[in-house]
């Protein structure tokens, strides 16, 4: 169902820079909220694997479009930057999504310290992560080249964590294909959008009453 947008001013035209990992479950929330006046661009999912990549690649995407929206919001948590995209966010007056990683955004934070400290070596997953696993992760870390490197980069894991944000069955299975392959063990977590959809309602209610107070004027 579709929720009912009510301002009483013009809306601003919002950009949304985001994760690629991200691109179908922001869209969604967007169009459940009839939140039409959202356009999202999306950087490569791939930068999953380059974190030190993502603040600059944020700033370059910003100042492309500072002109031609009345505000930008950054569609990422710190994603492994250890803090640089903060940086750059702050440099640029921006604000981001919550949160370290988007395995906390989805699950909220009370849930993923639960799940990460039941066992620290844990693995996770997000639809976008199982759908793209050969892709992403084989391909990406090059483990498809050099299969030795699978041990490296999971021999400590004991478990992986599929968070899924919808319900079906494929991507089910692609999840838990990926944890078999790892030899990990498997526990699958049904997130939805519901924390995705609280942190962008708080984003477009900040803009609309920023275009009332600017009208008001």
């Amino acid at each position: 169902m579709q929720r009912e947008q009510h301002s009483a001013g013009p809306i601003e035209k919002l950009l949304v820079i985001a994760c690629g990992a991200l691109a179908h479950e922001l869209v969604r929330v967007r169009d459940m909220n009839n939140w039409h006046h959202i356009e999202f661009q999306c950087l490569p999912a791939a930068l999953h694997n380059y974190p030190e990549k993502i603040p600059e690649a944020v700033r370059a995407k910003v100042r492309e479009n500072r002109d031609q929206f009345s505000r930008i919001f950054i569609g990422y948590a710190d994603c492994g930057t250890g803090g640089l995209l903060d940086t750059v966010i702050s440099e640029e007056g921006l604000e981001r999504l919550p949160g370290a990683h988007c395995y906390e955004l989805f699950s909220g934070s009370q849930k993923f310290n639960a799940l990460h400290e039941s066992e620290i070596g844990t693995f996770y997953l997000t639809d976008y992560l199982a759908e793209n696993f050969d892709r992403l992760i084989i391909g990406g870390l090059g483990i498809d080249r050099y299969p030795e490197l699978k041990d490296q980069y999971f021999g400590n894991y004991k478990n992986l964590v599929y968070l899924a944000q919808k319900e079906n069955p494929t991507t089910d299975q692609q999840a838990r294909q990926a944890a078999e392959y790892l030899g990990l063990s498997y526990q699958r977590v049904f997130t939805g959008d519901t924390m995705l959809d609280k942190a962008l309602q708080v984003v477009v209610n900040d803009a609309d009453s920023a275009a009332d107070a600017e009208i008001g004027r």
